[in-house]
C-alpha cells in the first residue's frame, strides 16, 4: 500500500512530537552546557581547588606536564621548590600543590559530554544525538502539506536560518 501525502504528513507530525518529547531533556543539557562552554575561558561559574599530589622523586620543569597532565611552564625556583603559574613542586618532599579553576560537579560532567570524542565511549551518544536532531529537522517538513501555507511560511523560515547561520560561520 503507498502512503499518500497526508499519512506521511500524519506519521512525520507523529514522529515529531515524540522524538521532541524523547530529546527535550538532551537538548536542554546541550544548550546549557553550550551556552556554558563559551565562557571556557574565563571562570564564570568556576570555584578554585587545590590539590596536592605525591609525585616521583627530584623532578625537573619539562617532567612536571606530563606527571600532572598539564602544561607546566616554570617561573622561578626558590631552593628546592619550583614554582608555576598553577602551583609548585617541591623537590625535597615530592609534593606538588596545585590550584585549579572547576566547574560544579553536574555542568563539568555536563561539559565532558558535550565535548566528548572517539576517545570516550559517549560519542556513540552523540552521533545518536546528532542523528536525531537531524531526524527531528528533517521531520518538520513532512509535517505539513507544500500546498499549505503554514508550510510555505515555514520554508521561508529555513531559508532565514540557513542565511543566519552562513553569516553566523563567516564572521
Amino acid at each position: 500500500m503507498v502512503l499518500n501525502n497526508r499519512k506521511i504528513s500524519l506519521k512525520a507530525r507523529v514522529l515529531h512530537r515524540y522524538l521532541g518529547f524523547f530529546l527535550a531533556g538532551v537538548m536542554a543539557m546541550y544548550a546549557i552546557s553550550g551556552i556554558i562552554m563559551i565562557f571556557r575561558e574565563t571562570n564564570f561559574l568556576k570555584t578554585e581547588t587545590v590539590e596536592t599530589r605525591q609525585l616521583e622523586p627530584n623532578l625537573v620543569g619539562g617532567e612536571l606536564s606530563p606527571k600532572l597532565r598539564m602544561g607546566v611552564k616554570v617561573d622561578k625556583q626558590e631552593g628546592d621548590i619550583l614554582y608555576f603559574e598553577e602551583g609548585n613542586y617541591n623537590q625535597e618532599t615530592w609534593v606538588a600543590t596545585v590550584k585549579k579553576m572547576k566547574l560544579p560537579f553536574v555542568l563539568e560532567k555536563m561539559e565532558r559530554l558535550h565535548k566528548a570524542t572517539t576517545d570516550s565511549p559517549l560519542y556513540f551518544f552523540n552521533i545518536f544525538f546528532g542523528l536525531s536532531l537531524l531526524l527531528f529537522v528533517l521531520s518538520a517538513f513532512w509535517m505539513f502539506l507544500p500546498s499549505m501555507p503554514i508550510f510555505k511560511k515555514g520554508i521561508y523560515y529555513a531559508i532565514g536560518g540557513v542565511i543566519l547561520t552562513l553569516i553566523m560561520l563567516f564572521l
